[in-house]
Protein backbone atom coordinates (compact mmCIF):
# COMPACT_ATOMS: atom_id res chain seq x y z
CA UNK A 1 0.00 0.00 0.00
CA UNK A 2 1.19 3.54 -0.73
CA UNK A 3 2.55 5.62 2.12
CA UNK A 4 1.19 9.14 2.62
CA UNK A 5 3.88 10.82 0.50
CA UNK A 6 3.19 8.43 -2.38
CA UNK A 7 -0.53 9.01 -1.98
CA UNK A 8 -0.05 12.76 -2.17
CA UNK A 9 2.01 12.30 -5.33
CA UNK A 10 -0.70 10.11 -6.84
CA UNK A 11 -3.23 12.88 -6.17
CA UNK A 12 -0.92 15.48 -7.72
CA UNK A 13 -0.47 13.28 -10.79
CA UNK A 14 -4.21 12.76 -11.16
CA UNK A 15 -4.86 16.50 -10.89
CA UNK A 16 -2.09 17.23 -13.42
CA UNK A 17 -3.70 14.80 -15.87
CA UNK A 18 -7.12 16.40 -15.49
CA UNK A 19 -7.30 18.20 -18.80
CA UNK A 20 -8.97 21.52 -19.48
CA UNK A 21 -9.50 22.92 -23.00
CA UNK A 22 -7.05 25.49 -24.35
CA UNK A 23 -9.80 27.84 -25.48
CA UNK A 24 -11.28 30.14 -24.46
CA UNK A 25 -7.99 30.85 -22.74
CA UNK A 26 -9.33 33.37 -20.24
CA UNK A 27 -11.81 30.80 -18.94
CA UNK A 28 -9.49 27.80 -18.57
CA UNK A 29 -5.99 29.24 -17.99
CA UNK A 30 -6.95 30.60 -14.55
CA UNK A 31 -8.20 27.14 -13.56
CA UNK A 32 -4.86 25.53 -14.38
CA UNK A 33 -3.07 28.41 -12.65
CA UNK A 34 -5.16 27.94 -9.50
CA UNK A 35 -4.74 24.16 -9.33
CA UNK A 36 -0.99 24.40 -9.97
CA UNK A 37 -0.66 26.70 -6.98
CA UNK A 38 0.03 23.82 -4.64
CA UNK A 39 -1.44 24.01 -1.18
CA UNK A 40 -1.62 21.09 1.21
CA UNK A 41 -4.11 19.05 -0.86
CA UNK A 42 -5.68 18.52 2.53
CA UNK A 43 -9.17 17.67 1.33
CA UNK A 44 -8.23 15.06 -1.33
CA UNK A 45 -5.73 13.50 1.09
CA UNK A 46 -8.39 13.15 3.78
CA UNK A 47 -10.80 11.67 1.23
CA UNK A 48 -8.26 9.09 0.04
CA UNK A 49 -7.14 8.22 3.58
CA UNK A 50 -10.75 7.76 4.70
CA UNK A 51 -11.30 5.42 1.76
CA UNK A 52 -8.11 3.59 2.75
CA UNK A 53 -9.45 2.83 6.23
CA UNK A 54 -12.00 0.49 4.64
CA UNK A 55 -10.46 -0.48 1.27
CA UNK A 56 -6.99 -1.12 -0.17
CA UNK A 57 -8.05 0.11 -3.62
CA UNK A 58 -7.61 3.88 -3.56
CA UNK A 59 -7.50 4.39 -7.32
CA UNK A 60 -11.30 4.49 -7.58
CA UNK A 61 -11.29 7.36 -5.05
CA UNK A 62 -9.16 9.62 -7.26
CA UNK A 63 -11.99 11.28 -9.28
CA UNK A 64 -13.76 12.28 -6.05
CA UNK A 65 -10.45 13.41 -4.50
CA UNK A 66 -9.86 15.64 -7.52
CA UNK A 67 -13.46 16.89 -7.33
CA UNK A 68 -13.15 18.14 -3.74
CA UNK A 69 -9.86 19.85 -4.56
CA UNK A 70 -11.32 21.57 -7.63
CA UNK A 71 -14.33 22.61 -5.55
CA UNK A 72 -12.08 23.97 -2.79
CA UNK A 73 -10.11 26.03 -5.30
CA UNK A 74 -13.34 27.33 -6.83
CA UNK A 75 -14.29 28.71 -3.40
CA UNK A 76 -10.88 30.40 -3.14
CA UNK A 77 -11.36 32.20 -6.48
CA UNK A 78 -14.64 33.66 -5.27
CA UNK A 79 -13.35 34.29 -1.71
CA UNK A 80 -10.52 36.41 -3.11
CA UNK A 81 -13.01 38.60 -4.97
CA UNK A 82 -15.10 39.09 -1.82
CA UNK A 83 -11.99 39.78 0.27
CA UNK A 84 -10.34 41.93 -2.40
CA UNK A 85 -7.27 39.71 -1.92
CA UNK A 86 -4.26 40.37 -4.11
CA UNK A 87 -2.27 37.29 -3.07
CA UNK A 88 -3.01 33.60 -2.76
CA UNK A 89 -0.36 31.07 -1.70
CA UNK A 90 2.42 33.57 -2.24
CA UNK A 91 1.52 34.58 -5.79
CA UNK A 92 -1.07 36.92 -7.36
CA UNK A 93 -4.64 35.70 -6.94
CA UNK A 94 -6.69 34.96 -10.05
CA UNK A 95 -8.73 38.04 -9.15
CA UNK A 96 -5.58 40.24 -9.07
CA UNK A 97 -4.03 38.67 -12.18
CA UNK A 98 -7.05 38.54 -14.51
CA UNK A 99 -9.71 40.68 -12.87
CA UNK A 100 -13.06 40.14 -11.21
CA UNK A 101 -15.08 38.96 -14.20
CA UNK A 102 -12.56 36.27 -15.14
CA UNK A 103 -12.34 35.06 -11.53
CA UNK A 104 -16.14 34.79 -11.30
CA UNK A 105 -16.56 32.88 -14.56
CA UNK A 106 -13.52 30.62 -14.10
CA UNK A 107 -14.76 29.84 -10.61
CA UNK A 108 -18.17 28.92 -12.02
CA UNK A 109 -16.48 26.63 -14.54
CA UNK A 110 -14.46 24.98 -11.74
CA UNK A 111 -17.64 24.17 -9.85
CA UNK A 112 -19.07 22.50 -12.96
CA UNK A 113 -15.78 20.62 -13.48
CA UNK A 114 -15.98 19.33 -9.91
CA UNK A 115 -19.40 17.81 -10.64
CA UNK A 116 -18.09 16.36 -13.89
CA UNK A 117 -15.29 14.62 -11.97
CA UNK A 118 -17.86 13.19 -9.55
CA UNK A 119 -19.69 11.62 -12.47
CA UNK A 120 -16.85 9.06 -12.72
CA UNK A 121 -17.88 7.56 -9.36
CA UNK A 122 -19.50 4.08 -9.52
CA UNK A 123 -23.17 4.62 -10.37
CA UNK A 124 -24.56 2.78 -7.32
CA UNK A 125 -22.67 5.14 -4.97
CA UNK A 126 -23.31 8.36 -6.87
CA UNK A 127 -26.63 9.37 -5.22
CA UNK A 128 -25.12 9.03 -1.73
CA UNK A 129 -21.92 10.85 -2.69
CA UNK A 130 -23.83 13.64 -4.43
CA UNK A 131 -26.05 14.14 -1.38
CA UNK A 132 -22.93 14.53 0.81
CA UNK A 133 -21.23 16.81 -1.71
CA UNK A 134 -24.29 19.05 -2.14
CA UNK A 135 -24.83 19.45 1.59
CA UNK A 136 -21.14 20.26 2.03
CA UNK A 137 -21.16 22.81 -0.79
CA UNK A 138 -24.17 24.67 0.58
CA UNK A 139 -22.78 24.74 4.11
CA UNK A 140 -19.51 26.24 2.87
CA UNK A 141 -21.53 29.06 1.29
CA UNK A 142 -23.40 29.54 4.57
CA UNK A 143 -20.10 29.77 6.43
CA UNK A 144 -18.77 32.38 4.02
CA UNK A 145 -21.91 34.46 4.50
CA UNK A 146 -21.59 34.31 8.29
CA UNK A 147 -17.94 35.35 7.94
CA UNK A 148 -18.96 38.40 5.91
CA UNK A 149 -21.79 39.16 8.36
CA UNK A 150 -19.28 39.21 11.21
CA UNK A 151 -17.37 42.07 9.55
CA UNK A 152 -20.32 44.37 10.26
CA UNK A 153 -21.42 42.86 13.56
CA UNK A 154 -20.39 44.75 16.70
CA UNK A 155 -20.14 41.67 18.89
CA UNK A 156 -19.46 38.06 17.93
CA UNK A 157 -19.48 35.31 20.56
CA UNK A 158 -17.08 32.37 20.70
CA UNK A 159 -20.04 30.05 20.02
CA UNK A 160 -20.98 32.02 16.88
CA UNK A 161 -17.39 32.02 15.68
CA UNK A 162 -16.97 28.28 16.20
CA UNK A 163 -20.19 27.66 14.26
CA UNK A 164 -18.93 29.85 11.42
CA UNK A 165 -15.56 28.09 11.10
CA UNK A 166 -17.28 24.72 11.34
CA UNK A 167 -19.29 25.67 8.26
CA UNK A 168 -16.53 27.50 6.41
CA UNK A 169 -13.63 25.13 7.12
CA UNK A 170 -14.67 21.90 8.84
CA UNK A 171 -17.61 20.81 6.70
CA UNK A 172 -15.45 20.65 3.58
CA UNK A 173 -13.05 18.34 5.42
CA UNK A 174 -16.01 16.39 6.81
CA UNK A 175 -17.64 16.03 3.40
CA UNK A 176 -14.35 14.85 1.90
CA UNK A 177 -13.89 12.23 4.63
CA UNK A 178 -17.47 10.95 4.36
CA UNK A 179 -17.23 10.67 0.57
CA UNK A 180 -13.95 8.75 0.90
CA UNK A 181 -15.38 6.42 3.53
CA UNK A 182 -18.48 5.85 1.40
CA UNK A 183 -16.32 4.89 -1.58
CA UNK A 184 -14.37 2.52 0.67
CA UNK A 185 -17.55 0.71 1.72
CA UNK A 186 -17.93 2.12 5.25
CA UNK A 187 -21.14 1.68 7.22
CA UNK A 188 -23.43 4.64 7.86
CA UNK A 189 -22.35 4.58 11.52
CA UNK A 190 -18.64 4.79 10.63
CA UNK A 191 -19.39 7.60 8.17
CA UNK A 192 -21.14 9.55 10.92
CA UNK A 193 -18.21 9.06 13.27
CA UNK A 194 -15.70 10.10 10.63
CA UNK A 195 -17.72 13.21 9.90
CA UNK A 196 -17.40 14.21 13.56
CA UNK A 197 -13.67 13.39 13.47
CA UNK A 198 -13.18 15.73 10.52
CA UNK A 199 -15.25 18.51 12.07
CA UNK A 200 -13.12 18.43 15.23
CA UNK A 201 -9.89 18.24 13.21
CA UNK A 202 -11.05 21.15 11.05
CA UNK A 203 -11.81 23.29 14.10
CA UNK A 204 -8.37 22.54 15.55
CA UNK A 205 -6.76 23.33 12.19
CA UNK A 206 -8.55 26.68 11.83
CA UNK A 207 -7.83 27.74 15.42
CA UNK A 208 -4.18 26.88 14.88
CA UNK A 209 -4.24 29.00 11.72
CA UNK A 210 -5.66 31.90 13.76
CA UNK A 211 -2.88 31.46 16.33
CA UNK A 212 -0.10 31.22 13.73
CA UNK A 213 -1.30 34.38 12.00
CA UNK A 214 -0.30 36.35 15.10
CA UNK A 215 2.36 34.13 16.66
CA UNK A 216 3.83 31.97 13.90
CA UNK A 217 6.86 32.42 11.67
CA UNK A 218 6.67 34.43 8.48
CA UNK A 219 4.98 32.11 6.00
CA UNK A 220 4.79 32.12 2.26
CA UNK A 221 2.51 34.90 1.10
CA UNK A 222 1.16 35.78 4.53
CA UNK A 223 2.89 38.19 6.89
CA UNK A 224 2.48 37.88 10.65
CA UNK A 225 -0.34 40.00 12.07
CA UNK A 226 -2.45 40.17 8.92
CA UNK A 227 -5.63 39.35 10.84
CA UNK A 228 -4.89 42.10 13.37
CA UNK A 229 -4.29 44.68 10.64
CA UNK A 230 -7.59 43.73 8.96
CA UNK A 231 -9.50 43.91 12.24
CA UNK A 232 -10.69 40.33 11.72
CA UNK A 233 -12.79 38.70 14.41
CA UNK A 234 -10.61 35.63 14.92
CA UNK A 235 -10.75 33.25 17.88
CA UNK A 236 -7.94 35.24 19.50
CA UNK A 237 -9.72 38.58 19.09
CA UNK A 238 -13.11 37.24 20.26
CA UNK A 239 -11.54 35.53 23.28
CA UNK A 240 -9.68 38.72 24.19
CA UNK A 241 -12.87 40.78 23.87
CA UNK A 242 -14.71 38.37 26.18
CA UNK A 243 -11.99 38.64 28.88
CA UNK A 244 -11.16 42.36 28.61
CA UNK A 245 -12.58 45.35 30.46
CA UNK A 246 -14.37 48.03 28.41
CA UNK A 247 -11.37 50.39 27.94
CA UNK A 248 -9.29 47.45 26.67
CA UNK A 249 -12.12 46.36 24.36
CA UNK A 250 -12.14 49.83 22.85
CA UNK A 251 -8.40 49.54 22.13
CA UNK A 252 -8.99 46.14 20.48
CA UNK A 253 -11.87 47.54 18.43
CA UNK A 254 -10.05 50.61 17.13
CA UNK A 255 -6.31 49.87 16.93
CA UNK A 256 -6.37 48.42 13.41
CA UNK A 257 -7.81 51.63 11.94
CA UNK A 258 -5.77 54.10 14.02
CA UNK A 259 -3.94 56.31 11.46
CA UNK A 260 -1.38 57.43 14.04
CA UNK A 261 0.05 53.94 14.46
CA UNK A 262 2.33 52.06 12.09
CA UNK A 263 1.43 48.47 11.16
CA UNK A 264 4.15 47.23 13.50
CA UNK A 265 2.76 49.28 16.39
CA UNK A 266 -0.79 48.06 15.72
CA UNK A 267 0.32 44.43 15.84
CA UNK A 268 2.40 45.00 18.97
CA UNK A 269 -0.45 46.81 20.76
CA UNK A 270 -2.95 44.03 20.14
CA UNK A 271 -0.51 41.20 20.89
CA UNK A 272 0.42 42.83 24.21
CA UNK A 273 -3.26 42.68 25.17
CA UNK A 274 -3.49 39.06 23.98
CA UNK A 275 -0.47 38.17 26.12
CA UNK A 276 -1.82 39.99 29.16
CA UNK A 277 -5.15 38.18 28.89
CA UNK A 278 -3.47 34.78 28.35
CA UNK A 279 -5.14 34.42 24.95
CA UNK A 280 -2.38 32.31 23.28
CA UNK A 281 -2.57 29.68 26.05
CA UNK A 282 -6.38 29.63 25.96
CA UNK A 283 -6.28 29.17 22.18
CA UNK A 284 -3.69 26.40 22.41
CA UNK A 285 -5.85 24.71 25.03
CA UNK A 286 -8.84 24.74 22.68
CA UNK A 287 -6.70 23.44 19.79
CA UNK A 288 -5.47 20.51 21.92
CA UNK A 289 -8.99 19.72 23.11
CA UNK A 290 -10.37 19.56 19.56
CA UNK A 291 -7.40 17.56 18.25
CA UNK A 292 -7.51 14.98 21.04
CA UNK A 293 -11.28 14.69 20.58
CA UNK A 294 -10.75 14.00 16.86
CA UNK A 295 -8.19 11.25 17.52
CA UNK A 296 -10.42 9.64 20.15
CA UNK A 297 -13.20 9.29 17.56
CA UNK A 298 -10.89 7.22 15.32
CA UNK A 299 -10.63 4.67 18.14
CA UNK A 300 -14.39 4.07 18.01
CA UNK A 301 -14.54 2.92 14.36
CA UNK A 302 -15.44 -0.68 13.50
CA UNK A 303 -11.91 -1.41 12.20
CA UNK A 304 -8.67 -2.21 13.99
CA UNK A 305 -6.15 0.52 14.92
CA UNK A 306 -3.82 -0.57 12.11
CA UNK A 307 -6.43 0.62 9.57
CA UNK A 308 -6.61 4.12 11.08
CA UNK A 309 -2.88 4.61 11.66
CA UNK A 310 -2.26 6.46 8.39
CA UNK A 311 -5.13 8.87 9.07
CA UNK A 312 -3.88 9.39 12.63
CA UNK A 313 -0.32 10.06 11.39
CA UNK A 314 -1.59 12.48 8.75
CA UNK A 315 -3.73 14.39 11.25
CA UNK A 316 -0.80 14.64 13.67
CA UNK A 317 1.52 15.87 10.91
CA UNK A 318 -1.07 18.40 9.80
CA UNK A 319 -1.19 19.88 13.29
CA UNK A 320 2.56 19.65 13.78
CA UNK A 321 2.03 17.37 16.76
CA UNK A 322 3.14 14.03 18.14
CA UNK A 323 0.47 11.61 19.29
Amino acid sequence: MQNNEQLLQAIENYLAQTEFPAEPELLYAPIGYSLAGGGKRLRPMLLALACGIFSDDLQHAMPAAAAVEVFHNFTLLHDDIMDNAAMRRGKPSVFAKWGQNVAILSGDAMLICAYRLLSAIPAHLLPQVLATFNEMALEVCEGQQYDMDFEHKAKVSVVEYMHMIELKTSVLLAGSVVIGATLGGASDEDCRKLRRFAVELGLAFQLQDDLLDSYGDERLGKAIGGDILEGKKTYLMITAMSHADEPTREILRTTYRNPELSDKEKIRTVKEIYDRLDVPRLTEQQISLRFERALAILDTLSVGPERTKRMRDYAAGLMGRKH
